[in-house]
């Protein structure tokens, strides 16, 4: 209990300083153009990058437990998606954005904390790979939904939007470029290396204090209905359905399987907020999910620690 009130602590501080900043301090959300184009474009491709870089990839390049990643977090994608349709009556941005709030877990800021807290050193690679599929797939899916928005383009126009969008987007060149890091066993020059540490390091201050100005400048009215069963399926059915995609395409070391599950149960990934911004569409619901989901996690995630340390849920069903 100690272990995740240290770690989440400084979470919510952020974003509460953020707030209260943005509710004392008579400033225009303009203001807050130039930082968050810091996150989108620098600070968190450089955490992205150095998540993955830092990885052995032969590590990395494990076929069988990216296909477990992978069909746990398309299938909630899918149930997300749909809920978020259902909700914003077939509005695909908006549903696009409810999907990362009810499938996308913090697997960035909270994942790699809490699981080598856990588990240890050897949570290292499987978390990496976790986040490193987790960033390509929704910073795919979620250009791919966006570029699809009815604006009267052919098909072929949409199409190759759909193909700049994803090729170009700063999170999945970041990726990438870990990727072939790790491949390479590149090792950066110190001063850039220092620079892209003081960049990554940034990237979650920023980020939060950023999402509390926001909530703070354009706070809701009320909470939308759609939150409800969009974080009740972040929260409580993706850690079963990744338990299921383990057990189809596991097994795997023990430690790597309670790493995905732990991470399943994590909240809303601030990248949730984001994409939100980025997009300009439900922002004020994907800042109350975030801020929501992360709350109610401290007792779920709670809860799944001691599971997984007690051994008391199994690591294959079949």
């Amino acid at each position: 209990m100690s272990d995740l009130f240290g770690l989440a602590f400084p979470f919510f501080g952020l974003i509460l300083l953020g707030y209260f900043c943005g509710r004392r301090v008579k400033l225009p959300e303009a203001g807050l153009a130039w930082l968050s184009f810091f996150i989108i474009y620098v600070a968190l491709p450089a955490l992205f990058y150095r998540i993955v870089a830092q990885t052995p990839f032969h590590e990395l390049a494990n076929p069988a437990f990216i296909l477990a990643v992978l069909a746990s977090t398309a299938t909630m994608s899918l149930l997300a998606l749909g809920v978020g349709l259902w909700f914003r009556k077939g509005n695909i941005g908006e549903a696009a954005i409810a999907l990362t709030a009810g499938a996308y877990a913090n697997v960035g800021y909270m994942g790699p904390g809490l699981t080598l807290a856990a588990f240890g050193q050897a949570a290292a690679s499987p978390a990496a790979l976790i986040f490193a599929t987790d960033s390509m797939f929704f910073f795919t899916v979620v250009p791919l939904l966006m570029a699809t928005r009815g604006r009267g383009e052919s098909l072929g126009h949409t199409l190759v939007l759909i193909a700049k969008r994803v090729l170009t987007h700063p999170f999945n060149i970041a990726t990438l470029l870990g990727v072939l890091a790790a491949a390479f066993e590149f090792k950066e020059p110190d001063a850039l290396s220092r620079m892209l540490d003081y960049l990554k390091n940034a990237a979650a201050p920023c980020a939060l204090f950023t999402l509390g100005v926001t909530v703070a400048l354009r706070p809701l009215k009320r909470v939308p209905v759609e939150l409800a069963p969009l974080l009740s399926l972040k929260l409580f059915v993706h850690p079963f359905v990744a338990l299921v995609s383990l057990s189809v395409f596991g097994p795997f070391s023990p430690v790597w399987e309670q790493t995905l599950l732990l991470m399943a149960a994590l909240p809303p990934a601030l990248n949730v907020f984001v994409l939100a911004r980025q997009y300009h569409v439900f922002v004020e619901e994907a800042s109350t999910a975030v801020l929501l989901g992360t709350l109610s996690s401290v007792v779920t995630v709670t809860l799944m620690l001691y599971l997984l340390r007690e051994h008391l849920i199994p690591l294959s069903l079949f």
